[in-house]
């Protein structure tokens, strides 16, 4: 595998072009940095002491949940609750869209974005797609904030849909993100919302 397919951070990412991926990326600073540490550690201390029946997608799924709960309660930043920053995100998206995957949905948060994308066989590297959306739009956000600095968090959450039904909790979990967070009644009333 090429480094652009699969590399880690702090994360593992693999990326494999003809996948369906299920995408969070968020904004600088919306994770309090000893919450991270607390995680990391006991992400740490469980893989010393894991049952043999939990699956590491089943601590991925338990872990994500837990740091998406913290994003929900939108913790620092919220530049995306701004029309002209939500707009600028959701255009650099809709940008790549038949060129460099297929995008199924995607929700826009007040501080995080979910994406549910499919990757053509000939996909470009994920990786480089990635970093163009979220380096153009942290300059252009930042100009229209008026601010300096990072925008978004530099690692992505990445995740590999297994089958249709996993496709469709996701898809599921992405639309009714706003409704959980008490931001809209129903999922269609969320401006930033898209399944085509």
């Amino acid at each position: 595998m090429s480094d652009l397919t699969f590399y880690e951070r702090s994360l593992p990412h693999w990326l494999p072009p003809g996948s369906t991926l299920f995408l969070t990326f968020r904004l600088a600073g919306t994770l309090p940095a000893e919450v991270l540490a607390r995680y990391q550690t006991e992400w740490i201390q469980q893989d010393l002491t894991v049952s043999r029946e939990e699956t590491s997608y089943a601590r991925q799924r338990r872990y994500f949940g837990r740091f998406d709960a913290l994003l929900a309660g939108e913790l620092g930043p919220t530049w995306l609750e701004q029309e002209a920053v939500a707009n600028l995100v959701r255009d650099s998206l809709q940008y790549y869209d038949g060129k460099a995957y297929q995008l199924n949905c995607y929700c826009i948060m007040p501080n995080h974005v979910h994406v549910l994308l499919t990757l053509p066989d000939d996909a470009p590297p994920l990786s480089r797609t990635l970093q163009s959306i979220k380096s153009f739009t942290a300059t252009k956000a930042n100009k229209l904030l008026d601010r300096t600095g990072a925008f978004w968090h530099r690692e992505t959450y990445d995740h590999v849909c297994r089958g249709t039904d996993e496709v469709q909790r996701i898809t599921d979990y992405i639309l009714l993100n706003p409704v959980k967070a008490g931001l809209v009644a129903e999922w269609q009333h969320w401006p930033y919302t898209y399944l085509p």
